[in-house]
């Protein structure tokens, strides 16, 4: 059987063995949570709370700052300590909402509904009030995503269970201990576009996944189940469409301009939740590995919770242990402080005995052409990486720089070591940041 892929990626340690056998485990957090006011692409939300109020488990704490945008839910119930600016995974001071938590967790009324009476409508307002978004990384507010200028246009719905990312495995137990929730949550989101087919995406080392979904899904005439080749980055959005539809899609366009919606498996989930049961978004499955942690695990984690507390749930770190990562090791951040939230795209913490990347001496190129053969985005990085350190960015457009989609092929592939991922994200944001301007 020919698997349906792409062309170039690599085939980099996968690292899904330390804990794709653990069983989700519920964590409850101890101490104080944190809740940055941007866990999401768009305009930050805009607090309903103050110093003093008093809160419970899903209860709205943070309303939607615009269209593109998304609603903040309290995970636990206790006291608003402050509103300040703390740090995030991402190295960033962002302005959050801080509630000491009084371990009753006490919840406001979740009202749940039968999808098959719910309008259009009904469905997009719920899972806007879920304050869902796209929790793969990018954190693309989920309602916008599911009100595409031409919904009757769009013929294809894709759940990513693809988790090409090394060392996750938290979307992998999801399908393997939950898959009724997310084949449920694809059925709410097929009746916004009544015209399209279900593919549920997963590669093909996950083949107790794919048994256990195709058997579900038997019956479902508009679900079916795709098998893709285990290959970095498989998981990308554009390769995902390419591999499932053939369709090609650039810089300048959305999934939906080739008849598609891509939605990661978590999401999906979240949208079962929020239109089924009422229930916002206030946790998510976070893997809890590498080799410098002593159990790595999966566990159900409440948003805003510390990670020095889920590190310790999982058996504390190994000495030595020279970096942690908040997601994979190929688009993770590499973190400076273990006291960072957990929020909405956090997918998984990885500790790391070993920094191959920071060993690295980085040396001339060689004109070897190897990163220009693993490019999922046919462009030449070696040439934008020059471009982006001589600050050319006339040439750096010219030569498609915009195309990049950051998946790290090049570094990883890279025989001088050059950092070429780096450089060319650097010089991408300054162009966005240029194009904004004008």
């Amino acid at each position: 059987m020919a698997f349906l892929t792409f062309k170039g990626g690599i085939h980099p340690y996968d690292g899904k063995e330390l804990s794709k056998n653990s069983p989700i485990e519920s964590y409850q957090p101890q101490g104080e949570m944190v809740y940055p006011l941007s866990q999401h692409i768009g305009a930050p939300a805009t607090p309903l709370v103050k110093k003093g109020d008093h809160v419970l488990v899903g209860q709205k704490i943070a309303e939607a700052g615009g269209f593109v945008s998304a609603p903040v839910h309290a995970s636990v119930s206790g006291k608003v300590k402050t509103i300040e600016k703390r740090l995030t995974a991402t190295g960033t001071m962002a302005d959050a909402i801080i509630i000491e938590n009084d371990q009753q967790y006490e919840e406001t009324e979740f009202i749940p509904a039968d999808p098959d009476t719910l309008t259009k409508e009904e469905i997009l307002s719920r899972i806007r009030e879920g304050g869902v978004v796209g929790m793969g990384g990018a954190g693309f507010p989920t309602q916008v995503k599911l009100s595409p200028k031409e919904p009757e246009k769009i013929d294809h719905v894709l759940v990513n269970g693809a988790e090409c990312e090394p060392y996750l495995t938290s979307d992998y137990r999801r399908m393997l201990e939950e898959p009724e929730v997310v084949i449920g949550g694809l059925e709410i989101i097929l009746k916004l576009f009544p015209k399209a087919k279900g593919c549920i995406c997963i590669e093909d080392n996950k083949p107790d996944c794919i048994e256990k979904m195709t058997e579900l899904t038997k019956n479902h005439p508009n679900i079916e189940v795709k098998t893709l080749k285990t290959k970095y980055p498989q998981g990308g959005e554009r390769v995902l469409i390419y591999a499932v539809t053939g369709r090609e899609i650039n810089s300048t366009m959305l999934p939906a301009d080739v008849g598609c919606v891509v939605d990661n498996i978590d999401t999906v989930a979240a949208v079962y939740h929020a239109v089924k049961e009422g229930r916002p978004l206030i946790d998510r499955i976070v893997t809890v590995t590498g080799d410098a942690i002593r159990k790595p695990k999966n566990f159900t984690v409440r948003t805003g919770t510390n990670m020095r507390e889920l590190i310790e749930a999982a058996g504390g770190l190994t000495d030595p242990v020279t970096k942690v990562i908040s997601g994979g090791p190929m688009m993770g951040f590499a973190l400076y402080s273990l006291d960072v939230p957990c929020v909405k795209t956090t997918s998984a913490f990885l500790c790391l005995e070993k920094d191959p990347v920071a060993e690295a001496k980085a040396t001339a190129c060689i004109n070897c052409g190897r990163c220009v053969s693993v490019c999922p985005g046919h462009v030449i990085p070696a040439r934008l990486a020059t471009f982006a350190e001589r600050g050319d960015m006339e040439s750096f457009q010219k030569y498609d720089g915009m195309e990049c989609c950051e998946c790290g092929c090049c570094s990883y592939i890279c025989p001088a070591k050059r950092p070429l991922t780096q450089s060319i994200k650097s010089m991408r944001k300054m162009v966005l940041a240029s194009r904004r301007k004008k």
